[in-house]
């Protein structure tokens, strides 16, 4: 039986508020949530703390497996990469080796032309007569 009451207290109350009836209001509310904002900020921190000191002891074992292998951090081997090709490449005057030499995309036409040429020479005599008209 108190159960059912106490359900029916909480139902009217709720329903008052939805009806547009004013909330009761807790004195200590604004206080309560700037405790909690607080409480999420301080979690939210140590979990950051946790998370750097973990990142840490990782960089620490894959640095001892660098330095055991030899190997080379991903930004260190980008940034040889990159110093190795704008350096001047021994035996080439104005390009760097991985360019594309000039005039390589203008002979477009000919190319497809010698290409047909060369693919016409294989088929047999009268697929040939059929390509040539």
């Amino acid at each position: 039986d108190q159960a059912v009451v106490l359900c029916c207290a909480g139902a009217t109350k709720d329903m008052g508020k939805m009806l547009g009836g004013e909330e009761e209001k807790d004195p200590d509310a604004q206080k309560k949530e700037e405790e909690r904002q607080e409480a999420l900020r301080q979690q939210e921190e140590e979990r950051k703390a946790k998370h750097a000191r973990m990142e840490a002891e990782r960089e620490k074992v894959r640095q001892q497996i660098r330095d055991k292998y030899g190997l080379k951090k991903k930004e260190e081997k980008e940034a040889e990469e990159k110093a190795a090709l704008e350096q001047p490449c021994e035996g080439s005057l104005t390009r760097p080796k991985k360019a594309i030499p000039a005039g390589c995309g203008d002979e477009e036409e000919e190319e497809e032309e010698s290409i047909l040429d060369t693919v016409l020479k294989y088929l047999p005599g009268p697929l040939q007569d059929m390509f040539k008209k």
